[in-house]
This record gives C-alpha cells, structure tokens and sequence, in this order.
C-alpha cells in the first residue's frame, strides 16, 4: 500500500488513508498522505474506508486484502452499497481464488449474478472502465427458501 500510496503522491495525486491508532503507534502509518484518518479499531476502519471509496479494488496481498475485498463484496450483495468491487488480477495472481469462487457458483452457495457484482480483469485501463460504468444487479430475493 506504501508503494502505491507514494506512486499516486509522486504523480500529483491526493491519497487518504484510514489506520487504526495501534497500528500507527507502531509507526506502521504513512506519514506522507494527503489525509489520514487514525481510528480506534479495525472496525471502524472498515466502515470509514467504505463510507470514502467510490469503489472497491484489490491489488494482489494477503489475507487482510482478501478479508476486507469479501466484506465490501458481501455489503454489495446484501445492498449495503451500489459501489463497484474489483480485483486486478495481475499476472493471474488471483487464478485460483476465481476458480474457488466459480466452483461457489457451480455448487449453489453464490448466486451466478452475485458472482458478475465482481468485476474482475488483468488490464488496468479496461478493469477501471467497467468500474465507471458498473451498474448493480437488482436480485429481487437472494436467498432461497424451502417451500413448504
């Protein structure tokens, strides 16, 4: 996130950054960014992330990535949000976590239109495009209930 932070500052662009105090008690925290936001807890980083983005777009990490990408994706699914959630998926980084997803589908625990709210693209012009133009599904029930 640093690096990426740094590349956006070098070429003009404004950066802000949401960390929980621990964190920047540690001197994990960019000092550099055009704003940065300290919270209490992990949670209300979540929500002040989400409440600022326009968008939601994973690079390749780890399991926090992981972790908030499904948050975000799931309060989409659930109409939380009507904002785009991405991965770019450099080099197939992503390959085996689309495969897992595609099998969620293939078994009946996603739905097939939940998958599609994932834009999902290795060519960064392209993947930001479909991310201007996104426009949610509308699910009218996302569960499915036994039918008595």
């Amino acid at each position: 996130m640093g690096i990426l932070a740094d590349a956006v500052l070098a070429s003009g662009g404004r950066v802000t950054g949401v960390i929980p105090k621990a964190l920047m008690d540690r001197e994990v925290g960019h000092r550099s960014l055009s704003e940065l936001h300290v919270v209490d807890t992990m949670h209300e980083r979540k929500a002040m992330m989400a409440e600022k983005s326009d968008a939601f777009l994973a690079l390749p990490g780890g399991i926090g990535t992981l972790e908030e990408l499904f948050e975000v994706w799931t309060w989409g699914q659930l109409g939380i949000h009507s904002k785009p959630c991405a991965i770019l998926n450099i080099n197939g980084f992503f390959d085996g976590l689309v495969a897992f997803i595609r099998h969620a589908v293939a078994e009946q625990f996603l739905r097939s239109q939940h998958f599609d709210m994932m834009l999902i693209d290795a060519e960064t012009p392209r993947l930001l495009d479909r991310m201007a133009g996104y426009q949610p599904p509308t699910v009218q029930k996302w569960l499915r209930r036994a039918e008595s």
